[in-house]
């Protein structure tokens, strides 16, 4: 796999689907937005940019790099007993997607990470851009973790790929302001996290946002008894974000940035 290869198709999956999604927003709005896309758009796009550009600069292989390098030095246990197949990619897939659901886990019950956590959450309103808004700090240290276990699975290079554009992928439409019709959100959401499911999470509700925190299998969630099915006040009538403060905050590039060094508020 050619480094331009994989970053065209990465690029070209995030594109249309990012587009998709956003067409689908302005068709399809599941709510009102509370700030709207020119206040909110610069900023999360900004940080965007900045996380793209820190991650190639420090991690410039990728993770479907670093898979490639653990593949060509037998490093890790898949490539230590010779493990090949698709049942090997299903279970690098399943591994990966469990490891950012713990991740996400931590980040909202360790202080120190959710120092970080919370510019994500402090979003006003939750569409296709809130998928992409992540403090550099977090995003880095995302890969980080990532990055060890693929190289300590050996994982697949060809499933490292699939993941990293499903993952993205899944962001975008369970983050993404869309109506989905009550059968198809019921039966979606058996296997992967829907719009309605997510939007749960983003809910100033503390105990509802103690919830759900896939983002692209569900079955996480009801295994581990994280998951809530509906906000209590409705999608209609639930508050997001995190205080009246940080919603205005969060439409500012500094403030964003600056958010982890800030005293941190009591969640109750």
């Amino acid at each position: 796999m050619a480094d331009l290869d994989i970053g065209t198709v990465r690029l070209l999956a995030f594109s249309s689907i990012f587009l998709v999604m956003s067409v689908a927003e302005l068709l399809l709005p599941r709510r009102d937005l509370s700030v709207g896309r020119l206040s909110r758009w610069p900023t999360n796009w900004s940080i965007v940019v900045l996380d793209a550009v820190l991650v190639r600069l420090i991690f410039p292989i990728g993770g479907v790099g670093l898979a490639i390098w653990a593949q060509s030095n037998d490093l890790g246990l898949f490539n230590a007993f010779g493990w090949q197949g698709w049942l090997v990619a299903v279970g690098a897939f399943l591994v990966l997607d469990f490891a950012v659901w713990f991740q996400h886990w931590a980040a909202h019950k360790v202080p120190l990470l959710w120092r970080m956590h919370q510019v994500h959450h402090a979003d006003g309103d939750v569409d296709v851009t809130t998928a992409l808004r992540f403090h550099p700090l977090e995003i880095l240290l995302s890969f980080v973790w990532k990055g060890l276990l693929i190289v300590a699975l050996g994982a697949p290079p060809e499933a490292v790929l699939v993941f990293e554009i499903v993952l993205n992928g899944a962001a975008m439409f369970n983050h993404a302001n869309v109506t989905l019709p009550k059968p198809i959100d019921a039966v979606l959401r058996l296997i992967i996290v829907t719009p309605d499911m997510h939007r749960v999470h983003h809910s100033a509700d503390w105990v509802e946002t103690d919830s759900n925190y896939g983002f692209n299998l569900s079955i996480w969630d009801r295994l581990f008894r994280t998951y809530i099915d509906q906000p209590a006040k409705g999608h209609l009538g639930m508050i997001i974000g995190l205080s009246d403060d940080m919603t205005a905050g969060a439409r500012k590039l500094p403030w964003s940035l600056m958010l982890p060094f800030r005293p941190l508020k009591s969640r109750r």
